[in-house]
């Protein structure tokens, strides 16, 4: 019987078939070596088959994903990690402080999506902790990224009403991610009250957030709308990009590719560039094309 993965425990999955019925089944080992370099060959989201075999329930076999996301394992040099599988959309909770997100983190993100185009969600949270002045530069970042055409969202997840995101939600299998405490587990709770997630504290040490939440899961908002939620991400590796092919996920420098001076141009100094003309006249951002080059020095320390 074919069944969706709602959970994940590195071990054991939870699952559910299209009529309501739910299981615990464990993965046949076979699918571990045929995944070398895949820490978990199974990720909330698939759909699996799943027999019973000697009074226990196995996933016998694995569909074909539409799409998936995926980070460089942060313990397995060289091995990847399965984040979910099989999502409409995917969106990115970040704060500007307890904890700080990064531009560099929410570009890494977006990119990873853009291998497969999945659409894509910023949504900037705690804005009751922030200044006037501190407001205003988050609006001119949310400029930058709503320009290409990813939804964007300024709001306080503890003090605002979510009806926009909820309809952000609606008919869709959503992956939520992020750091550990930026409100994920906030955003579930007030979205889905009978979930009622762990809400982790922020450390007065490090002024980062703390683990919660320990696996994937899925959480039904109604028959026909879920949110993947996912442990916190410290750091996001790309996993499964090639240098030559990284500028094809940044949607704004698509229209340039193929129109430089040389047909091997990766973008960083070489002459007769036109994606690097295009960050000088303003039309790719600054922030943007220093998260581009950051990922390129990535893979090539990788390598």
């Amino acid at each position: 019987m074919k069944f969706l993965v709602t959970k994940s425990t590195g071990s054991w999955y939870s699952v559910q078939s299209k009529d309501g019925v739910k299981l615990d089944a464990r993965l046949r080992g076979k699918f571990k070596l045929e995944n070398k370099k895949i820490t978990n060959p199974i990720a909330v989201g698939d759909w699996v088959d799943v027999e019973e075999i000697e009074n226990s329930h196995v996933i016998t076999k694995v569909y074909d994903r539409k799409n998936y996301v995926i980070r460089s394992s942060p313990r397995k040099k060289e091995h990847s990690h399965l984040i979910a599988a099989n999502v409409d959309q995917a969106a990115v909770i970040v704060s500007q402080k307890m904890p700080r997100t990064s531009l560099g983190f929410i570009d890494r993100f977006f990119v990873t999506l853009e291998t497969f185009r999945i659409p894509g969600l910023l949504i900037i949270n705690k804005r009751d902790l922030y200044s006037k002045e501190e407001i205003e530069g988050l609006k001119e970042i949310i400029k930058v990224y709503e320009k290409l055409d990813y939804r964007c969202i300024l709001i306080s997840v503890e003090q605002d009403d979510l009806d926009e995101i909820k309809q952000w939600f609606e008919g869709k299998i959503t992956l939520l991610s992020g750091h550990s405490g930026t409100g994920k587990s906030t955003l579930i709770n007030k979205i889905i009250p009978a979930v009622d997630q762990a809400v982790g504290e922020i450390s007065k040490l490090t002024g980062k957030g703390m683990h919660v939440t320990t696996f994937a899961e899925l959480f039904s908002m109604n028959g026909n709308s879920h949110i993947i939620d996912t442990p916190g991400i410290k750091e996001l590796g790309l996993a499964e990009i090639y240098r030559e092919e990284l500028s094809h996920y940044f949607p704004e420098m698509r229209p340039f590719l193929g129109k430089c001076k040389y047909h091997n141009c990766v973008h960083v100094d070489e002459p007769g560039c036109l994606i690097q003309e295009a960050v000088r006249s303003g039309d790719i951002a600054l922030s943007r094309f220093k998260s581009y080059l950051s990922m390129l020095e990535d893979d090539d320390n990788r390598r």
